[in-house]
C-alpha cells in the first residue's frame, strides 16, 4: 500500500456572540481536516490545529511541503514517515506550524492502519480502557455573561452527568507583563482578579451541590507572583487544578508555582513536542501533562510525551478544543494510556464538533464517554456538514 494523495480542507464557523479566554477572542473558529489517500482506496482522516494563525498557512504546509515528502510511502510505516517529515523540515520546523501540520497527517495514518487491520486506533496503541471520564470544558468569557450566568452554565453540565467542569480565568489587564495588550480585541471581556475569584467561587459553590469539582484555566496570562497569590486563594476554594497559568517560556516560574501549591498545575497544551515537554516534566514544572494530538505532532509524538510523563509518575490528560475529528483522535490516544486522566469535552456551541461526524461523540447516561469501536478512528464525516462549512 502506498500514499497517493494528501488533501487539507478548511472549515469555518462564525459566532453570533464571540467567546474569549485570557488572551484570545474568538469571533470565528476554524478546523483543518486532513485526508490521506492510498492506492488501495483506504482514506485516512485527521486534523491539524490552526490556533494562533490563519488556517490557510496550515493547509499550504500540508499540501505543498509535507505531501511531497510522503507521497509513495507505505502509510503503515508511521514512525518512519513521522521522522521523515521532522528531519526534512528541521531548519524551519521543530514546533509550531510544522508540528500542527504533521499532526493531521499522523492521525490520518493511524486511521489508515486501523482500517487496514480492522481494529480501533486505541487497540493498535496497546489499549487500556474502553471508556473515559469526561469533564465539561467551557466557562469562556463573553458579552453579558456575569457571575450568575457562568454558575448557571456549570450547573447545566452537572445536570447532564459531568462530575468536573473547567472555566476560564486570567483575562486581567492589571497583571504586570500580561501579553493581553498585544493580542487582538484586547478591550473585550476584561475582568479583574477579584471578579475572577468571584466567578470561580460561585461555580465551586454549585459544584459542591453535586459532589463535583471545578478546574480553572488562565491561558498563559499571569506572571509568577500573581499565579502564586491567586493559586493559594483558588485552592482554598477547592479548585481541582489550575491550567496554563504562566507564559510557556517561564518554566522556572511554573516549577516555583507547582512547589508552592497543594493544587495541581496542569499544562501546557500550547507547548509543542517531546523535547519541550521534557523540560516541564523533568523540572517538575507541571503535575498534569496536557499535549494535544492535533497541535503537538499527532498521536505518535503525544504517545512519546505520555510515556515520558509515566516515567515521572505523572498523569496525561490531552487538551481537546477543535472539531469532532480532534475529539476522536485524542479520545483514542487517552484510552490507550495507563497514566491517562480526564477527557476534555468542549461545551461551547460548535457545529464542527457536534455535527461533523455521522455519530456524535458525547457523554453517555452513565457519565462516561465510550471509545468508538469501528476500525481506525471509528468515525465518518457528515458530508453535508463538511461541505456547508468548507472554505476552500
Amino acid at each position: 500500500m502506498k500514499i497517493s494523495d494528501v488533501k487539507a480542507t478548511i472549515l469555518k464557523y462564525t459566532y453570533e456572540n464571540g467567546i474569549a479566554d485570557a488572551q484570545n477572542y474568538f469571533s470565528t473558529r476554524c478546523a483543518v481536516i486532513v485526508q490521506v489517500y492510498t492506492d488501495e482506496g483506504i482514506i485516512g482522516l485527521g486534523e491539524s490545529a490552526c490556533f494562533g494563525g490563519p488556517p490557510e498557512t496550515t493547509k499550504f504546509v500540508i499540501e505543498n511541503e509535507l505531501k511531497p515528502i510522503i507521497l509513495g510511502q507505505d502509510p503503515t510505516n508511521i514512525q518512519r514517515i513521522w521522522q521523515r517529515m521532522f528531519d526534512r523540515t528541521r531548519q524551519h520546523g521543530r514546533g509550531g506550524l510544522i508540528f500542527a501540520a504533521m499532526g493531521g497527517i499522523d492521525i490520518a495514518l493511524w486511521d489508515i492502519l486501523g482500517k487496514k487491520a480492522g481494529l480501533p486506533v486505541y487497540k493498535l496503541l496497546g489499549g487500556y480502557t474502553d471508556y473515559v471520564i469526561p469533564y465539561a470544558s467551557s466557562g469562556f468569557y463573553s458579552k453579558g455573561k456575569d457571575t450568575k450566568a457562568i454558575a448557571a452554565e456549570c450547573r447545566s453540565y452537572f445536570e447532564l452527568g459531568f462530575k468536573y467542569a473547567k472555566i476560564k480565568i486570567g483575562r486581567n489587564p492589571e497583571v504586570l507583563m500580561t501579553p493581553l495588550y498585544n493580542m487582538a480585541f484586547t478591550e473585550e471581556c476584561r475582568y479583574s482578579l477579584e471578579e475572577d475569584l468571584e466567578r470561580t467561587a460561585a461555580c465551586c459553590a454549585v459544584a459542591k451541590e453535586y459532589g463535583a469539582r471545578i478546574m480553572v484555566d488562565a491561558n498563559n496570562n499571569w506572571n509568577t507572583f500573581t499565579a502564586v497569590q491567586m493559586g493559594k486563594k483558588l485552592q482554598e476554594m477547592g479548585v481541582y487544578w489550575i491550567e496554563e497559568p504562566l507564559h510557556l517560556d517561564n518554566i522556572d516560574g511554573s516549577a516555583e508555582l507547582a512547589a508552592a501549591l497543594d493544587m495541581p498545575v496542569a499544562g501546557y497544551e500550547s507547548e509543542i513536542g517531546l523535547y519541550r515537554f521534557r523540560e516541564f516534566i523533568e523540572r517538575r514544572a507541571i503535575d498534569i501533562v496536557q499535549p494535544d494530538c492535533v497541535w503537538s505532532g499527532g498521536i505518535t509524538e503525544c504517545c512519546r510525551i505520555a510515556k515520558l510523563a509515566q516515567a515521572h509518575n505523572l498523569p496525561c490528560n490531552p487538551h481537546v478544543f477543535s472539531s469532532g475529528v480532534s475529539l476522536a483522535a485524542n479520545l483514542h490516544f487517552l484510552a490507550s494510556l495507563p497514566n491517562g486522566g480526564l477527557f476534555e469535552m468542549d461545551r461551547n456551541v460548535y457545529p464542527l464538533r457536534d455535527e461533523l461526524l455521522t455519530e456524535k461523540i458525547d457523554i453517555a447516561p452513565d457519565g462516561f464517554v465510550y471509545v468508538p469501536q469501528g476500525p481506525g478512528l471509528g468515525i465518518e464525516l457528515n458530508m453535508e456538514t463538511f461541505t456547508y462549512y468548507s472554505k476552500n
